[in-house]
C-alpha cells in the first residue's frame, strides 16, 4: 500500500501530478546536508515562542493570519501541513511539497516540488515568493497555537487549524492519488458524509450509499447513482471517485484536508468546502 507519510503531504496539494521545480526557482543553497540536527526544545528565537521539534509541528495544520512587508492577493491565504519531516504548502494557486529539518532557529526547507497548475499571474507570482520565503531560511517559532516565520523582508504569523469534521461537511474532490501521485481532476465532485450514509456527487451522476465509519476507516456499501451520460472528462472522473468509494476504505484528516486510500493504493483527495 502507497506510503501514508508521503499521501498525508500530497493531500494538501491541489491540482496536477507532482513535479520538480524548474530551474529558476530556488535552488535550495540551504538545504541541508546530513550533519544539521534539530536544535534542543525549548530554544527561543528572537521575537517569543520557542523552536519547534518535528514532533511538535507533526499532523498540524497552520493558515496565516498576518504577513508583514508583503501583500497577498486579496483574499488568499498560505496554509502549511506538517507531517513527520515533510511540510506541504498551498498559497492560492499550486500546491508544494519537500522535507525540513532545522538549523539552530531557523527553519531549513529543501527543494520543494509543485504542482503546474496554470492560475491568474498574481496567484503564479505568489506561489513564486512564498516558494523563495520559505527556502530562505526564515526563523521559526512557535507559541502554543501560533507559529512564527521571520524573513529578511518579511514575517508571517500562522494560526493553527483545527481538523474539520468528516459528517456534515462537504468534501470536494480536489485530486486522485495512484503511484504516490496526484492528479488534477474537473470541479464539481464531492462527498458529504451523515447518519450512516454518503451523499456523493461523483462529476457526472449523484447518488448515495450506506457506510460504516470508525476512527481510522469508512466502509463503503454499493452506491447507486443516476445513468446520464456526460463528457468523457467527467465521466472518467467518476469512474475513478467510485473506485475508491468501494468496501474497506482508510481517511485521514488534517485541517481542511481529507484523503481517502483503498487497499489497492488508489485515493482521493478532498478539501472541506
Amino acid at each position: 500500500m502507497t506510503s501514508p507519510r508521503k499521501l498525508i503531504a500530497l493531500a494538501a496539494l491541489a491540482g496536477l501530478a507532482l513535479a520538480a521545480c524548474g530551474s529558476d526557482g530556488p535552488d535550495a543553497s540551504g538545504s541541508p546536508d546530513d550533519t544539521l540536527e534539530p536544535v534542543d526544545p525549548g530554544s527561543t528565537d528572537d521575537g517569543g515562542g520557542s523552536v519547534p521539534t518535528a514532533d511538535e509541528l507533526g499532523n498540524r495544520a497552520f493558515e496565516s493570519t498576518s504577513v508583514e512587508g508583503h501583500e497577498l492577493v486579496e483574499g488568499t491565504t498560505i496554509n502549511l501541513m506538517f507531517e513527520a519531516d515533510l511540510i506541504a504548502v498551498r498559497a492560492g494557486c499550486n500546491g508544494m511539497s519537500g522535507g525540513f529539518t532545522f538549523d539552530e532557529d531557523a527553519l531549513v526547507v529543501q527543494q520543494m516540488a509543485m504542482t503546474m497548475m496554470a492560475c491568474d499571474q498574481p496567484l503564479m507570482d505568489q506561489d513564486t515568493w512564498v516558494q523563495e520565503f520559505l527556502t530562505s531560511l526564515p526563523k521559526i517559532a512557535l507559541d502554543g497555537e501560533t507559529l512564527t516565520l521571520t524573513g529578511t523582508d518579511a514575517t508571517i504569523t500562522f494560526a493553527e487549524v483545527a481538523d474539520a469534521e468528516l459528517e456534515g461537511t462537504t468534501w470536494n474532490v480536489t485530486g486522485t492519488v495512484e503511484n504516490e501521485g496526484v492528479s488534477s481532476v474537473p470541479e464539481g465532485a464531492s462527498l458529504t458524509f451523515a447518519d450512516g450514509t454518503v451523499n456523493v456527487n461523483a462529476g457526472c451522476n449523484t447518488g448515495s450509499g450506506g457506510v460504516v465509519i470508525t476512527d481510522t476507516t469508512i466502509t463503503f456499501e454499493p452506491i447507486a447513482t443516476t445513468r446520464m451520460a456526460c463528457e468523457d472528462d467527467l465521466m472518467a472522473l467518476e469512474a475513478s471517485v467510485l473506485a475508491v468509494l468501494d468496501g474497506d476504505v482508510d481517511y485521514e484528516i488534517h485541517g481542511d484536508s481529507l484523503l481517502l486510500t483503498n487497499s489497492d493504493g488508489l485515493g482521493l483527495q478532498l478539501t472541506a468546502a
